[in-house]
């Protein structure tokens, strides 16, 4: 019973996220009257094609040479915007030409053209676009070593900022001096905008200096042609200052606070008490984890600081150091580790997923976990201890029947964590 309720407050959760309501709301509020020249209509990420889909059927004037790119099996039917789909979250050369034609449908443009950029998380693999002389090669290679590290969202995408053609504001300066407006589902915490997708449409302000270091800190082993290129000085960031921006508008249509919000209602509809502990937790998911379980020990065997019952969520985004050669996602990760912290305790019950349905690179959303998982695990062979050290989540949740699984969902706020303790 208390999966079913954890279930029904993630669709809930991404219900509040569905494309088609924010891209309502933000036509009505965000986009100028029926402009005078053409309209294209550009985007990137894994809730993209669903944002296209809506915009089409909601934008009463014409629609010119339009182009959308979104995750494999993310796509839908358009009519009057082009969809590609292509590979995440390694790039391939679907996203790369792609990335290239949408660079070259917007130059040209005048100042009484409308670009309306539908940008989602996943975009930054979605529109791969090397810097001059690097290669695709190069930054296939950039972003596996990236998502190898654990660093967190923000870090990665500063990083690839400096190593593109097309992120960090470049895709909107090849728009200028057209009217460019962004409508933005946000998966990163703390919703910048210039972090969702890596900004192609909005500037990141970021340092040549400051992705040298972030490389640093976090052990990144970039390929040679690119970590030779962060010690130069070439392709250097658009700021906001620059005039190409002016004028440019930038809204935020869903994010993970909004969603949170809405599980949060829904649990105290079915008599829960909700507390939402943060929308933007970052770090790395087996400490995230455990951090989480014990605060939900402290509600169980304390009743501080919330009387059981009570909903803890969260949300944000964790990464995953790989140390090992399992498969999983961060959630299933956390998951893993949080089973552990809880092991024997019962009245707890977790959920960690992935708002977009899929975690990683696997077909789950992420899985349940209760006080019997790690035993469950132990039963059919599998010591979670070590499977977690290989950051192998995936099969033994997949052994004992806990996967969560949706399919894609069309939108992307990132993680979703709801820990009801009884």
């Amino acid at each position: 019973m208390d999966r079913e309720l954890l279930e029904i407050l993630f669709r809930r959760a991404v219900m509040a996220a569905e494309p088609k309501a924010a891209i309502g709301a933000a036509i009505a509020a965000h986009l100028p009257s029926r402009p005078t020249g053409r309209t294209l209509v550009i985007g990137a990420g894994k809730a993209s094609a669903r944002m296209a889909k809506a915009f089409e059927e909601l934008w009463p004037y014409p629609i010119d040479d339009s182009l959308v790119v979104t995750r494999y099996g993310y796509g839908a039917a358009c009519a009057r915007i082009e969809i590609v789909e292509a590979a995440h979250p390694v790039p391939d050369l679907a996203g790369y030409l792609a990335a290239r034609r949408m660079l070259e449908k917007v130059r040209g443009l005048g100042p009484n053209d409308l670009v309306v950029a539908l940008i989602s998380g996943g975009g930054s693999a979605l529109l791969p676009q090397p810097a001059p002389g690097l290669s695709f090669e190069d930054e296939v290679r950039v972003n596996e070593a990236l998502l190898a590290s654990g660093a967190p969202i923000s870090v990665m995408n500063l990083i690839r900022n400096e190593l593109s053609a097309i992120k960090g504001g470049r895709l909107a300066a090849a728009a200028a001096p057209a009217k460019l407006v962004t409508l933005v589902v946000s998966d990163v915490p703390g919703d910048d905008p210039a972090l969702v997708a890596s900004g192609p449409t909005v500037p990141i302000g970021s340092h040549r200096a400051e992705a040298r270091n972030l490389v640093g800190l976090y052990g990144i082993i970039l390929p040679a042609a690119a970590a030779a290129f962060l010690q130069e000085d070439d392709n250097p960031s658009p700021t906001a200052a620059d005039p190409v921006f002016a004028g440019n508008r930038v809204a935020i249509v869903a994010s993970a606070s909004l969603s949170l919000g809405a599980a949060a209602a829904e649990a105290e509809g079915h008599g829960i008490a909700a507390a939402i502990l943060s929308d933007a937790i970052e770090g790395e998911a087996r400490e995230v984890a455990k951090v989480h379980a014990a605060l939900a020990r402290e509600v169980r065997q304390r009743h501080r600081p919330f009387a059981p019952p009570h909903l803890l969520l969260s949300g944000g985004e964790t990464s995953v150091t790989l140390r090992g050669t399992g498969k999983g996602g961060r959630n299933s990760e956390f998951l893993l580790a949080f089973a552990i912290a809880i092991d024997g305790i019962d009245g707890i019950t977790a959920l960690a997923a992935d708002t977009d349905g899929i975690d990683g690179a696997g077909d789950n959303a992420g899985a349940f976990a209760d006080g019997t998982t790690a035993r469950r695990m132990r039963s059919r062979g599998i010591d979670p201890r070590m499977a977690l050290a290989n950051n192998d989540a995936y099969p033994a949740f997949e052994k004992i029947g806990d996967l969560f699984v949706t399919g894609p969902t069309g939108t992307n706020v990132n993680d979703f964590r709801a820990i009801l303790v009884r």
